[in-house]
């Protein structure tokens, strides 16, 4: 059996205010030309469907999209729900789903009931929040590892009644490698699952973490498709495709657009020859001039249009002098105190002629309110 493990899609998320719906659309054409290509018998995703529990429209459309070409194209479909899921709304049909070979699991009752196919068994472990299940599985603690080693031990009763045992799950593995894009799943208790909880089948298709990543040679967490923060650069998205009993071999997806930093003296970044190859790149700037330049994000983008985020980190620059007294003092002194000490020369005019029409404004709104 060809299993293609994939996860944490989060159709309708933004990078940076920028659309990512197009790029999102091309990995289900990809996905599609993989089942087909490869006779995938089974596409697994582990979670994280929708960045939100209220996901756009267009979003919910490139699912439906997803599901029914995967379906046509002759794979089975297994799919849990992620901590950024809502629970209750991607379940909406999934008892009519079942029939056409789309097995949405939802409920955390559902972790062992297995999908059959052929003799496999696929036991779709949702994001399990803790609290909520800790009274009904009378769990010894409120910790994520209490959750999956509950379900698993039931998973682990009834697997030996099948060929082979494959299990999703959404949740942090210790020892896994963290990005700046993962929702924070701690609140509900202890977050790490030790990676002995998923002994004893035969291949965990893990989600929640952003970055590919081989736990055991049967655990493994496949990563989002697209970067979702400046933290992944230099990954390498895609899906795992399993063959049961073979191989296990890494698929990698398409880029739609690269994703890079750099960091220089503004002057520099924009003369330097060496950095053409990233003014198709979506970036992350840190400029380090001594002095705050004017105008450097439209100068920036000047040379690389996608220029999405931009910091300051000065070298060389001598510290700004403190003000012992700031309480008392009008505010627009205080505000072009402020602008000389981070630029090291004051404000032109028609820029503190907007921040006294700004701060008067403020003033105004806060005397009505």
């Amino acid at each position: 059996m060809r299993i293609l493990h994939t996860s944490d899609w989060h159709l309708g998320r933004s990078f940076h205010r920028e659309s990512l719906l197009a790029g999102q659309a091309a990995f289900v054409d990809h996905l599609v030309e993989t089942v087909r290509a490869e006779r995938v018998d089974v596409v697994a995703v582990a979670g994280d469907v929708y960045d939100r529990a209220l996901p756009p429209v267009d979003a919910v459309a490139l699912l439906d999209q997803a599901l029914a070409r995967l379906r046509a194209a002759g794979a089975r479909v297994v799919l849990i729900s992620g901590n950024h899921d809502s629970a209750l709304r991607l379940r909406f049909g999934s008892a009519l789903f079942d029939a056409a070979g789309v097995h949405v699991r939802t409920a955390p009752e559902q972790s062992w009931e297995p999908v059959v196919v052929d003799d496999v068994a696929f036991y779709g472990i949702p994001y399990l929040e803790p609290e909520l299940v800790r009274a009904a599985w009378e769990l010894p603690d409120r910790s994520h590892t209490a959750a999956i080693s509950h379900v698993m031990g039931r998973v682990r009763a009834d697997a030996g009644r099948h060929r082979a045992a494959v299990v999703l799950s959404h949740c942090f593995v210790t020892g896994g490698q963290a990005s700046d894009s993962e929702r924070d799943i701690s609140v509900g208790g202890v977050a790490h699952v030790p990676l002995s909880a998923f002994d004893g089948v035969d291949y965990v298709a893990l989600g929640h973490l952003h970055g590919r990543q081989r736990m055991s040679e049967t655990v493994r967490y496949s990563g989002s498709p697209l970067a979702y923060s400046f933290s992944e650069v230099g990954h390498v998205k895609g899906s795992w495709l399993v063959t049961l009993g073979g191989e296990t071999e890494f698929v990698p997806a398409p880029v739609p657009r690269p994703i890079g930093r750099l960091r220089g003296a503004l002057d520099d970044l924009l003369t330097e020859p060496r950095h053409a190859a990233y003014e198709d790149h979506w970036l992350q700037v840190t400029l380090t001039d001594a002095v705050r330049p004017k105008s450097a994000m439209e100068r920036l983008r000047a040379r690389f249009p996608h220029t999405l985020a931009l910091s300051f980190d000065p070298v060389g620059a001598v510290p700004a002098a403190q003000h012992a007294r700031v309480s008392g003092r009008p505010e627009t002194e205080v505000t072009l105190d402020f602008v000389r000490e981070v630029r090291g020369e004051p404000a032109a005019p028609e820029e503190e002629t907007l921040l006294r029409q700004a701060i008067e404004a403020s003033r105004v709104k806060e005397t009505m309110a």
